[in-house]
């Protein structure tokens, strides 16, 4: 149950988000464009971040660039 102290775990990288043009889900309200976020865990497909609700989020990684 990793993802239990995901909040807690030490910083993978930093990557910047660069769209919130989602096809499919509502990413604007969770992410800010220009905002830098802090990486706590990665997949091949997902980034796992903090997002501007406070809470850990997975997003896609075509939303960001790295900082």
């Amino acid at each position: 149950m990793i993802h239990l102290k995901w909040r807690e775990r030490e910083t993978i990288k930093k990557v910047k988000c660069v769209h919130t043009n989602a096809e499919k889900y509502m990413v604007k309200n969770m992410l800010t464009v220009g905002k830098v976020y802090d990486v706590k865990n990665e997949t091949e497909e997902f980034y796992y971040i903090i997002d501007n609700s406070g809470k850990i989020g997975g997003f896609y990684k075509d939303y960001f660039q790295d900082a």
